[in-house]
């Protein structure tokens, strides 16, 4: 990662002249995909809005390579910058290949005719998004994912420094949505792309992004790389959560657990109490867990969604102590379920509970 492509000094954006956000001060690098969240309606759009000049700021700068776009003519900036927004697009009687080669206009003459060149940074640029196939197909009739791939590949086709994206995988399921970011990834890996956009979709910003700004609806109220942003406090509360939790390990987020005292014991591990714990937590049944190492990949759901959790420490076998624990829970529980098929020397006292439980009469077999 190397220069700055895109930056913006004491930047204050709005409508009508009005100030929605000040203060933004923000630096993207060649090769890096920066990504603003936050809540619905704090700002993101408006940020990306400014940046590309469909609205007039209201204070402070851009700049583009070091220059102050706003006095650059409007051909020269699309050499440099392209832009793939929120929003179905509806062209006439346009095949693909006819809307990606919309992205060559800064390269054509007045009447914009295709020279055999265009053609074929046209038809590159389409292999690249795998739409190769798509050229000769009606756009209008295409899927959103197809529309999606289309679009990326007409930004492209406009051979930029900087993309700017708003929200590009609001309308697409799940395939698509990975297929366009793993484009997007390799775009900014091959060519060196500089890419700055938003996205709804918390797990794939703390995957995909290189650097994270939060936008809280007056302000910018941090960025940072992932690992610092993407904690289970911070998040809850750059977006106001006051019900359920949100797992920064998996990135996920998890529904408020079932209120009361614990009905049902699971005893899980490595996975495989996780789909139980959310069968309980949808049936409205509080829970206990347990004896779960707090290095456990069901620990953080366990955490989240149960009403007591008996843990031991990293690394260990489970404990006396905590065989005690669970055991007392567990004699207070109507029933026990208990996913394991397998244990060794570290959980062997799992498999002395789910004994006792089936002892007890209490096992769900």
């Amino acid at each position: 990662m190397s220069g700055i492509k895109l930056r913006t000094e004491n930047l204050t954006v709005g409508y009508s002249g009005r100030a929605l956000i000040g203060d933004i001060t923000l630096s993207l690098h060649q090769g890096q995909i920066m990504t603003l969240i936050g809540p619905n309606g704090a700002g993101k759009s408006t940020i990306l809005k400014s940046v590309i000049r469909q609205l007039a700021l209201v204070g402070g700068a851009v700049y583009l390579n070091g220059r102050d776009m706003a006095p650059m003519p409007e051909r020269e900036v699309a050499r440099r910058l392209s832009v793939l927004m929120t929003g179905h697009i509806h062209p006439e009687l346009m095949t693909c290949f006819d809307v990606a080669a919309t992205g060559r206009y800064p390269y054509t003459g007045r009447l914009g005719i295709l020279s055999r060149e265009d053609r074929e940074k046209v038809s590159q640029c389409l292999e690249l998004v795998h739409a190769s196939g798509l050229a000769e197909q009606d756009f209008s009739r295409i899927s959103d994912g197809q529309r999606q791939r289309v679009l990326l590949a007409r930004a492209l086709c406009q051979e930029p420094e900087v993309l700017v994206l708003d929200e590009p995988t609001s309308f697409l399921d799940i395939r698509h949505k990975l297929e366009l970011l793993a484009i997007l990834k390799d775009m900014v890996r091959l060519r060196q792309l500089a890419v700055l956009m938003s996205l709804h979709e918390l797990d794939l910003a703390q995957k995909v992004s290189d650097w994270v700004v939060c936008v809280r609806g007056d302000r910018i109220d941090r960025q940072g790389p992932p690992e610092e942003i993407f904690s289970a406090e911070y998040i809850m509360e750059l977006y106001g959560g006051t019900r359920g939790s949100y797992s920064a390990l998996f990135g996920s987020l998890e529904l408020e657990r079932a209120a009361g005292e614990p009905e049902v014991f699971v005893i899980g591990g490595g996975g495989a109490g996780i789909p139980v714990y959310r069968r309980l937590q949808r049936q409205g049944v509080p829970f206990a867990a347990g004896v779960l190492p707090e290095n456990d990949v069901d620990f953080p759901v366990a955490a989240a969604l149960a009403a007591r959790v008996v843990a031991e420490r990293p690394f260990q076998s489970v404990g006396e102590e905590a065989f005690r624990q669970a055991r007392a829970v567990m004699d207070r529980c109507r029933r026990v379920v208990c996913p394991l098929e397998r244990f060794g020397p570290v959980n062997e006292k799992n498999r002395l509970l789910r004994d006792l439980a089936r002892q007890a009469g209490k096992l769900e077999e």
